[in-house]
């Protein structure tokens, strides 16, 4: 089923400085939503200041105790109001980053100079303040990221309140998705659906699971990104790539996999303009046990599930819900070779100390241009292109196939089969012996056999020459999370890709590539030390 496009829910006025303003107001009918409005502001919240403004009784201290119970993800926690304490202090959950929460109410101060007694005359990056009544702080508190007036209209009922929220321009924007979610929620399932935030993801899409009657489903917040800087003829990396810009190649890929058997997540429903999916949830099962190493009997039923998969008719067309059609792009040439520049683009300059010369360049492009050459009679097949273990739920009390549940596989391609394949026994996220890569490649090429005419020479090679290719990209794309966008958890996987590239070398076809390698970090390859990992 889909929906109209969910409307801005942000007013831009012009401001006196001639520097937009942003407004963003919202009228309740009860305590209840005005409870409602506070638990969708605290899904937004990560650090920084939030005044509360408005007279007493007006409602303010019912959407602080609303944002601080949401951010603790705890619905029964006691609250108490600070007017005779002046600050009441507590921890974010987790999944809202453990920051300190610190709410305060001014109303009983008598100089503002006191705010620098209760702690609240600095911002800092680790802890939120809800400050009621800041006029009574003025010149001492810091700058609000965020300011939200409460008022009574004066008629419309005892409950019914305005609400209007100011502030910094992305902190009114993320404030305004989130009543955009609500709104879809309240009309794509109904009204009251609980949120909380759910996995983070490398990319800008964004997760929550929503909570009704018992029942989880999952909410994918991916709006359409602008395209980035144009790098090669004219065009950006993810285009070039073949990445999804929007959710309606979730929603192809999905109908495309679940047409072919496979378990996918339903969609209950989408606004694939606003960049919005509410999705089955198809459990919390991994195929790593609690110490993260891979679950022998499960990584080899998710390499059957591939065989059967592979053994279907390739299908790459898809009607969507709002009458379009999905294609599924090929994993052409010119996405292979961006994705494997990567590595001399980010990790080369980072564990050599300096830059690939031209000439550098020249032979790796050649070297793997001669890859991909051999890869051109390659049997091609759907991609789900991250078939790894963040993205395969283990669903226990299934049958067969059915038990490998697929989630994240926007980004699909029509590429040599072999690829979902060394995606899984080169898991980027967790150590796969040999033994077991071993294991899964003979497992899938015996049911491969069982079926029907396979070439098994053939699919050998193009595994090497992906698990390579694939290995190569995510070094760069590890490096590149760290240095250009602040995510410097992800180098802790670079040594276990290293292994995974030198496995890949043993096959004939990458000994230029071999060769290569080791002419840029030596025989070896990188020495990777605790203290390059986390350089910056």
């Amino acid at each position: 089923m889909n929906f109209p496009p969910v409307e801005a829910a942000i007013n831009l006025h012009e401001g006196m400085n001639g520097l937009p303003d942003t407004l963003l107001e919202v009228t309740t009918h009860s305590e209840s939503e005005t409870r409602q409005l506070g638990q969708d502001i605290a899904m937004t919240l990560r650090h920084g200041v939030i005044y509360l403004k408005g007279d007493l009784g007006s409602g303010k201290s019912v959407l602080a105790r609303a944002m601080i119970r949401q951010l603790c993800d705890d619905t029964a926690l006691e609250v108490p109001s600070p007017t005779f304490s002046l600050v009441q202090s507590y921890t974010a959950s987790p999944r809202h980053g453990s920051v300190e929460i610190l709410h305060a109410d001014l109303y009983r101060i008598a100089d503002p100079a006191e705010c620098n007694e209760l702690g609240l005359n600095s911002a800092d990056d680790d802890t939120l303040a809800l400050i009621e009544w800041p006029e009574k702080g003025e010149g001492e508190l810091p700058a609000a990221d965020v300011e939200i007036t409460v008022e009574e209209p004066g008629t419309g009922g005892a409950e019914l309140r305005s609400v209007r929220i100011t502030g910094q321009m992305d902190a009114l924007a993320a404030i305004g998705r989130s009543l955009s979610v609500r709104r879809f929620l309240d009309t794509g399932w109904k009204k009251g659906v609980g949120r909380r935030r759910f996995q983070g993801d490398a990319s800008t899409r964004r997760y929550e699971t929503a909570d009704a009657g018992g029942e989880t489903r999952i909410l994918m917040d991916a709006p359409k990104q602008p395209d980035g800087p144009p790098v090669r003829d004219g065009k950006p990396y993810s285009r070039i790539a073949h990445l999804a810009e929007d959710v309606s190649a979730f929603a192809g890929v999905a109908r495309i996999l679940h047409s072919a058997g496979l378990a996918v997540p339903r969609l209950y429903a989408c606004d694939l303009e606003a960049g919005l999916i509410l999705l089955e949830h198809l459990g919390e099962g991994t195929i790593v046990n609690e110490d993260r190493l891979p679950v022998r009997e499960r990584y080899l039923a998710s390499a059957a599930m591939l065989a059967e998969f592979h053994q279907e008719p390739l299908v790459t067309r898809q009607e969507l819900p709002n009458g379009t059609v999905y294609e599924v792009p090929a994993y052409d040439r010119g996405a292979m070779l961006i994705e494997t520049e990567l590595l001399i683009d980010w990790f080369l300059p980072r564990f050599r100390g300096n830059p690939a010369t031209q000439a550098e360049r020249d032979a790796f492009l050649e070297i793997w241009n001669a890859l991909i050459d051999r890869l051109a009679e390659s049997e091609k097949r759907l991609c789900c292109r991250d078939f790894h273990s963040p993205n395969i739920i283990w669903r226990e009390n299934h049958q067969g196939s059915d038990r490998v549940g697929l989630i994240d596989f926007q980004d699909a391609v029509v590429g040599p089969s072999a690829y979902d394949l060394a995606s899984l026994a080169q898991d980027a996220r967790t150590d796969v012996s040999r033994e077991l890569e071993t294991d899964l490649l003979d497992h899938y090429c015996a049911q491969r056999k069982t079926a029907g005419a396979f070439d098994e020479t053939s699919f050998r090679q193009d595994y090497a020459i992906m698990a390579a290719q694939r290995a190569t990209k995510i070094l760069g794309i590890f490096v590149r999370l760290d240095e250009r966008d602040g995510k410097p958890g992800y180098l802790r996987h670079l040594p276990r890709l290293q292994n995974y590239l030198y496995r890949s070398f043993s096959h004939p076809a990458l000994a230029d590539y071999r060769q290569w390698y080791e002419q840029m970090f030596g025989k070896n390859g990188v020495a990777f030390q605790t203290e390059e990992l986390s350089r910056r």
